[in-house]
């Protein structure tokens, strides 16, 4: 695969952080010029919008003295708001999308996509109605959860391993750990 194949594949399986950054630019945009607003008419005499700049000084002076549970709980509500804020700067925002094998062209399939053939196949294999299965992908793994036809068996390892197949037909390239579910209770009918 090409450097642009790879950079395109790379784009339609991440996602941006360009909202989390402009959501952050606003707030801090609105925090500043509430500041200067205050400050503007702290000098002017007129009355604050939400506490003058005075007042707001001897609120983060005083802060020492607030008292143990305030401080506490303002420094866990900061920490946990910069812990999310580093996490999504450090850790990969991923789209549920796969990147599937081809030779000429890059392929990206959507999740959605592919849990709907596995689970095409799955109820082929089991011979129960294509809404009776449903197919749930993660990153590394996926769950099968079948509900059968009550009387009916549904041969577990059958099935995994025509759903392992069809993915790997799918040409995704990662390995998948999918897990076969069956209810214990079936449904009456087809």
């Amino acid at each position: 695969m090409s450097r642009v194949d790879t950079r395109i594949v790379r784009r339609e399986t991440h996602s941006p952080r360009s909202t989390a950054a402009v959501v952050v630019a606003i707030a801090l945009v609105v925090v500043v010029a509430w500041l200067a607003a205050e400050g503007v008419l702290s000098l002017l005499g007129l009355r604050p919008l939400l506490a003058s700049p005075r007042a707001a000084l001897t609120a983060v002076a005083d802060a020492p003295e607030a008292g143990v549970p305030v401080l506490i709980l303002t420094a866990v509500a900061a920490g946990v708001v910069g812990l999310w804020l580093f996490a999504l700067a450090i850790l990969p925002g991923r789209r549920p999308r796969r990147r599937l094998a081809a030779e000429k062209v890059a392929v990206v399939a959507d999740d959605e996509m592919l849990a709907s053939a596995l689970a095409r196949r799955a109820a082929r294999t089991a011979e129960v109605a294509p809404d009776a299965v449903t197919v749930s992908l993660g990153r590394r793994s996926g769950v099968v959860r079948i509900v059968p036809v009550t009387g009916r068996r549904v041969p577990r390892d059958d099935v995994a391993r025509a759903v392992t197949d069809e993915f790997d037909n799918a040409g995704s390239g990662a390995p998948l750990r999918l897990r076969v579910l069956i209810s214990p209770t079936g449904k009456v009918g087809s």
